[in-house]
């Protein structure tokens, strides 16, 4: 079978609850998020995925991801990437899009960018790196990261520019499955957060 990749969500944190920005700044996971994070790991610990042997796993170094995957269950196997770190929002970080759209009305992330952070272009070329690193492995690989970073993924993964993300929402703690159908590159599951209501 083609390798696939797996996508973990970090868990809540006080600015993902509000909406702001969250790129390099930070910040810890709520009381919310560890829970999430704890239930994440115990559906990855269950059938059909019974802990992925074998699986090669990587996390955001940002203590958000990186703590999400040690509470889930995977921190022991995985290394940290820089690629896989968020968005750097530059000026807009910690901001909410009603902050930036009184500054710049009609101001759209996966248009318009953001000034003195990372370029669309820079943030697409991470997502490849990691796409050609999960398509080039021997076996599936789970990925810890952030919302934006992570949609970036799943938009060049289907082959679509980057803008593709805006269509592709991500929850705090969620699972998705980046996988084949017919040879083409697909979704197998997408936002999926079963886990967090029961």
């Amino acid at each position: 079978m083609a390798p696939r990749i797996l996508l973990a969500r970090h868990g809540q944190t006080e600015w993902s609850l509000s909406g702001k920005h969250t790129g390099r700044t930070d910040i810890p996971l709520l009381e919310e998020g560890r829970r999430g994070a704890k239930l994440l790991g115990e559906r990855l610990h269950r059938a059909p995925y019974d802990g992925l042997p074998g699986v090669e796993v990587r996390t955001s170094p940002l203590s958000r991801a990186r703590e999400t995957c040690e509470i889930a269950g995977f921190g022991d196997r995985a290394a940290e990437w820089d690629a896989l770190m968020e968005f750097d929002y530059g000026a807009y970080d910690g901001l909410t899009p009603a902050d930036i759209h009184a500054m710049r009305p009609g101001w759209f992330i996966w248009r318009d960018g953001v000034p003195d952070g990372e370029t669309l272009a820079q943030v697409s070329a991470r997502a490849d790196k990691v796409v050609a690193w999960a398509r080039e492995a021997d076996r599936d690989v789970l990925v810890f990261a952030h919302g934006h970073i992570l949609r970036a993924i799943g938009a060049r993964w289907l082959g679509f520019d980057i803008d593709f993300a805006s269509r592709i929402r991500l929850n705090p703690t969620s699972l998705s499955v980046l996988g084949w159908a017919y040879g083409e590159p697909a979704l197998e599951a997408w936002n999926d957060t079963g886990h967090l209501v029961g």
